[in-house]
C-alpha cells in the first residue's frame, strides 16, 4: 500500500515538474498598437500572428492587443524597451521623441508623390540605415508597414492656407508636424491618438490629419464636418521588437519569424491601399462628412506653403537624408 502510496506521489511530482517544462516551450509575443482591429495595422498584426504560429509549429504564440488596450500612444515605447511588451507597431513619428530624429524625414509633407517613390525609400538602403540606428536604444527594427497618406479634416472647409489660420488641429509628437501646421498659421497640439475623436467631439481641437482608415475607424467622421482630400503626408509605421528578446530566440525561430514578418508585410502594404480606398468611400456615404477635392491651383498653393518645412527641418532630420531621398525617388523641390 505504501509503496502504491509512493508511486503514485512521485508520478505527480514528475507531472507537476513537466508542466513548466511544457510551458517554456511555447514563447509568447505581446504585440501592443494603438489602431483599431479592422485597420492596416491591426489586420497585419493578426495576419503575422497567424504566420507566426504556423511557421514555428506553435512555439511562438503572439498575442495582439489593439486599441490602447495595454499602452496609449507615449506609454508603448518605454514599455517595449522595459520589456513589458515584445513588440510595437508605433508611427514613425515616435522615434524622433525617443532621440532618433531622423525618422521625422517621413513627416515632410509632400516629400513622396506615392506608393512607388515611398516603397523606393522604405525598401532600399535608406530604409534598412535608419532601423539600425534603433539597435542603439535597445530595439530591432524589423519592417515598415504601410497605413496611407494623410488628409485633413475639420468643421469647415481647408482649400487654402488661410483657411487653417488659428485653428487648434492635433497632431502626433512630432517637430516637422508642428512645423507643418505652423506654416499653415495652425495651432499644433500633441495628443494621444486614442483621444482625439473626444477632443474634436468637445471642441478641444478643431481639426486633424489621418489616412481615410483611421479617421473612419475612429469614427471622427462623427465630429467632422469636413475632410480635404490633400494626401500630404505619409503615415507608416516601424514593427519593432525588444532587442534583447529577440537577440535571446533560438536562431531557427528568429527566422521563422522574420519569414511572418515579411509575408505579413506584404500582405500590411497591399490591404492599406484597399482599406483607405473603402474607408473613403465610407465616409462619403455615411453624408456625416464632406469630402472636398483640390483644384491644380489650390494643390500648387498648398504644396508651396509646406515645401518649406523641408528647409526649415534640415538641421533636424539631416540635409543629407533629405537630399538622399529627393535622389531615390526623383523628387525636385523646386518643380513638385
Amino acid at each position: 500500500m505504501q509503496r502504491r502510496t509512493l508511486a503514485a506521489s512521485l508520478l505527480l511530482t514528475l507531472a507537476a515538474w513537466s508542466l513548466p517544462v511544457a510551458a517554456q516551450q511555447q514563447i509568447v509575443i505581446k504585440f501592443s498598437h494603438v489602431v483599431a482591429r479592422n485597420t492596416p495595422k491591426g489586420e497585419a498584426a493578426e495576419r503575422f500572428a497567424q504566420l507566426a504560429a504556423a511557421k514555428t509549429g506553435g512555439r511562438v504564440k503572439v498575442e495582439v492587443y489593439p486599441n490602447s488596450q495595454l499602452y496609449k500612444d507615449k506609454e508603448e515605447m518605454e514599455a517595449l524597451q522595459l520589456g513589458a511588451v515584445q513588440m510595437l507597431a508605433p508611427s514613425l513619428a515616435k522615434f524622433g521623441p525617443l532621440g532618433v530624429k531622423e525618422f521625422e524625414v517621413f513627416d515632410l509633407p509632400y516629400i513622396f508623390d506615392g506608393y512607388d517613390a515611398l516603397h523606393r525609400v522604405t525598401n532600399g538602403p535608406i530604409g534598412k540605415d535608419l532601423l539600425k540606428r534603433l539597435e542603439p536604444k535597445g530595439i530591432i527594427g524589423l519592417a515598415y508597414w504601410d497605413n496611407g497618406f494623410k488628409d485633413f479634416s475639420a468643421n469647415k472647409p481647408l482649400k487654402t492656407p488661410a483657411d487653417f489660420k488659428g485653428l487648434k488641429m492635433r497632431i502626433q509628437s512630432s517637430k516637422v508636424l508642428d512645423s507643418e501646421m505652423r506654416a499653415l498659421g495652425a495651432n499644433p497640439q500633441v495628443m494621444a491618438f486614442s483621444e482625439v475623436y473626444q477632443a474634436l467631439q468637445t471642441g478641444v481641437v478643431d481639426g486633424t490629419e489621418n489616412p481615410p482608415s483611421n479617421f473612419y475607424t475612429q469614427k471622427m467622421h462623427e465630429v467632422q464636418k469636413y475632410m480635404t482630400q490633400t494626401g500630404h503626408g505619409y503615415l507608416g509605421y516601424a514593427v519593432i521588437v525588444n532587442k534583447k528578446f529577440w537577440d535571446g530566440l533560438p536562431a531557427d525561430v528568429r527566422a521563422q519569424l522574420e519569414d511572418a514578418m515579411a509575408q505579413a508585410t506584404r500582405y500590411a502594404d497591399a490591404v492599406a491601399q484597399k482599406e483607405n480606398a473603402d474607408a473613403l468611400e465610407a465616409v462619403k456615404k455615411s453624408g456625416k462628412t464632406q469630402v472636398l477635392a483640390l483644384s491644380p491651383a489650390e494643390k500648387t498653393e498648398l504644396k508651396k506653403v509646406l515645401l518649406k518645412v523641408h528647409k526649415e527641418q534640415e538641421s533636424r532630420v539631416g540635409a543629407e537624408l533629405i537630399k538622399a531621398i529627393y535622389k531615390e525617388t526623383g523628387f525636385n523641390p523646386a518643380n513638385p
